[in-house]
């Protein structure tokens, strides 16, 4: 009877979520692409189009773990500071303590999980609001960072360089493994959040942690899953950071938790958690990297107009958000 009831609540969630903020985003990347390409020769070049999601492969695989937790009615401020964890945890065995690649990556992964993991047991054995919890796993993962060196460690490992720099060729046109990376946790994502009875659980106690409890729904073993797959994807978000840079750092990654809110939110997402797409992510972070395209190919304008405009997208999509909920609700 519960597994009914838990299918039922999925599936009224997922056909109640707010398409229309969706299709305004679609909407707004294609109008933002057609502008560039009318203003700027090459703009709508494949490669450049190909460099959005090169350029955004990490933010990409963190706003796929983001989604998760705003969908479960949490948030994750820790991201941006596990990544940067990640990177340094990687560079740190690559070069000083000289492990094979796949046996780093596997270890950030899993303690990636673990410290995601770990939060979202706290947030729910204590009451916590998951806000502080994971603020606090923000300082503590970026302090760790300055305990294994206060500066930049490079990684000249060859199978990191590879990465690094190979090209996977796509209609005369190329694009990362990174990026391959973050298209295929997309899908994965897409597949775990609408086809499976955890996504339904992820939508029912986003939707109403009390109800989905009646209906037998393991909301502790929930809320620890999704932070868990929160803690991986930065992890992941790591590994393809480090590839991308080749080096580890403590002051990577600053910001990118509230760039990854962004993008889901944009993306269609309500921060109200239980309504939303996980594929918004994708066009979230297209229409972020986007924005900063068009600046860097009009040249005079500061990259600050970046976090201007990300900003003011966000104040209407939130408004938006909030316009069209209360109206579903009567």
């Amino acid at each position: 009877m519960s597994a009914v009831a838990t299918n039922a609540r999925g599936r009224s969630a997922i056909s109640g979520a707010p398409w229309f903020t969706s299709i305004v985003t679609v909407v707004l990347l294609l109008a933002m692409l057609g502008i560039g390409g009318a203003v700027y020769p090459g703009f709508l070049s494949l490669q450049v189009i190909f460099n959005l999601l090169i350029d955004n492969a990490f933010l990409l695989v963190i706003a796929v773990g983001m989604g998760f937790v705003i969908l479960s009615g949490g948030i994750d401020l820790s991201v941006g500071s596990v990544l940067a964890l990640s990177t340094m945890i990687s560079a740190w065995l690559l070069q000083n303590a000289h492990w094979p690649p796949l046996a780093v990556i596997a270890l950030v992964l899993l303690l990636g999980a673990c410290f995601g993991g770990a939060m979202g047991a706290i947030i729910h054995l204590f009451k916590l609001q998951p806000f502080i919890v994971t603020l606090a796993g923000m300082f503590l993962a970026r302090g760790l960072c300055y305990l294994i060196s206060v500066e930049s460690i490079t990684i000249d490992n060859p199978m990191f360089t590879a990465m690094s720099q190979t090209q996977v060729p796509i209609f005369g046109a190329f694009l990362s493994p990174s990026a391959i990376i973050a298209v295929v946790v997309l899908l994965v994502a897409i597949w775990l959040a609408h086809y499976t009875a955890f996504g339904r659980a992820v939508y029912a106690v986003g939707g109403n942690e009390q109800s989905a409890a009646m209906m037998g729904l393991n909301v502790g073993r929930t809320k620890v899953l999704v932070y868990a797959l929160s803690g991986f994807c930065a992890a992941l978000a790591g590994v393809l950071f480090s590839f991308y840079m080749l080096s580890g750092y403590g002051l990577h990654g600053q910001g990118t938790e509230l760039d990854a809110i962004a993008a889901v939110v944009i993306g269609g997402t309500l921060l109200t958690g239980g309504y939303g797409y996980i594929a918004g992510a994708l066009s979230g972070v297209l229409v972020l990297g986007a924005i900063q395209t068009l600046i860097a190919f009009d040249g005079t304008l500061s990259s600050w107009w970046t976090r201007i405009v990300i900003g003011a997208l966000l104040f209407i999509f939130c408004v938006v958000q909030r316009v069209m909920g209360g109206r579903s609700k009567q």
